[in-house]
């Protein structure tokens, strides 16, 4: 039968709601140590998860009308990743009142084959145009290649940069911008 050799065909993209704030605090954390944990000391990478990947945290997210979370899951694996998009919250300078930006995109490292992240950054960008956000901002760490290449096939380019604080650590972020006009 067609498909069934393939794990992502079971996959289904939905909208994140109130009952998904655990989840996402379990797979952000995750995706995040998975991604990014070698980078910082112990102390720094725990503050950081702490305050920004927990069940209250998401609960506040999904409680934001102007930011929306797609999350996939299959049935047997539950949340394998998320985006979450909504107004630009990046410090861009003059930036347009419409302006929208991709806030987070992770997938756990064991779907990585699985073309989930072009999945929910397809689903990310169509809600995003449904609700006239434009241009599009996003925030990428400066030395996280493969994501810059995957960010610049949907039209995003480098705009400018700044410190993401990850407990006492800053790192050295690049801003993206996609312009309907590039």
């Amino acid at each position: 039968m067609a498909g069934m050799d393939n794990p992502a065909d079971t996959v289904e993209i939905r909208r994140a709601d109130i009952n998904d704030a655990s989840a996402l605090a379990r797979v952000g954390a995750t995706a995040f140590t998975q991604a990014f944990g070698h980078l910082y000391p112990a102390e720094d990478l725990e503050q950081f998860l702490r305050t920004s990947h927990n069940a209250q945290t998401w609960g506040s997210t999904l409680s934001d009308a102007h930011t929306c979370v797609l999350i996939a899951e299959g049935a047997a694996t539950g949340v394998m990743g998320y985006i979450a998009v909504g107004p630009c919250k990046l410090p861009v300078q003059d930036v347009e009142s419409f302006a929208g930006e991709v806030q987070q995109l992770y997938v756990l490292a064991e779907f990585h084959n699985l073309k989930l992240g072009s999945r929910l950054m397809e689903a990310g960008l169509s809600w995003l145009s449904s609700h006239n956000r434009a241009p599009l901002y996003l925030g990428v760490w400066s030395e996280n290649y493969g994501a810059q290449r995957f960010y610049s096939r949907y039209g995003f380019r480098h705009l400018g940069e700044y410190g993401f604080r990850v407990g006492s650590t800053i790192d050295r972020e690049f801003i993206f911008k996609c312009s309907p006009d590039q």
